[in-house]
């Protein structure tokens, strides 16, 4: 596959919240998604609902994609929270991305709380045909 999850922190994040946080996980500091090839692209689908388009950057590093997010819920002063189930904060992806794909065309789109990445293959990396000659023949050349 093409499209490869990279996050290299999040086992230290992990044992971090573990020891700090008493044990009790609040969830993922990520989001979920897909990511599958159809024909010359790829699509990547990243779920972040409740999120602010204004708050998501996506960002192109040599051949690492970073999406970060925030969702953020403004209490005021007299608010009784009752239940706080949903995770606020930032959240961060990183995608380590194939030399096959071509990261300058990269596109992204927010409908819906879900932000779909298309990525295009390469030019280079599309299959082509190679013509194959024999010893035996030589090449004709064809006039018309």
């Amino acid at each position: 596959m093409s499209v490869l999850r990279y996050d290299p922190f999040r086992e230290v994040d992990r044992v971090a919240e573990e020891f700090f946080g008493g044990g009790q996980r609040r969830g993922p500091r990520s989001f979920p998604m897909d990511a599958y090839r159809r024909g010359d692209r790829f699509f990547v689908h990243l779920d972040l609902p409740g999120v602010d388009p204004s708050s998501i950057n996506v960002l192109s590093e040599q051949n690492v994609l970073t999406i970060e997010a925030e969702r953020r819920f403004e209490r005021e002063e007299r608010d009784e929270i009752a239940v706080a189930e949903r995770l606020q904060g930032t959240f961060r992806r990183q995608l380590l991305l194939a030399e096959a794909l071509d990261t300058d065309r990269i596109e992204a789109a927010y409908q819906d709380g879900v932000l779909t990445l298309t990525i295009p293959v390469a030019e280079q990396a599309k299959p082509r045909r190679i013509e194959v000659t024999s010893s035996r023949s030589r090449p004709q050349t064809i006039e018309g």
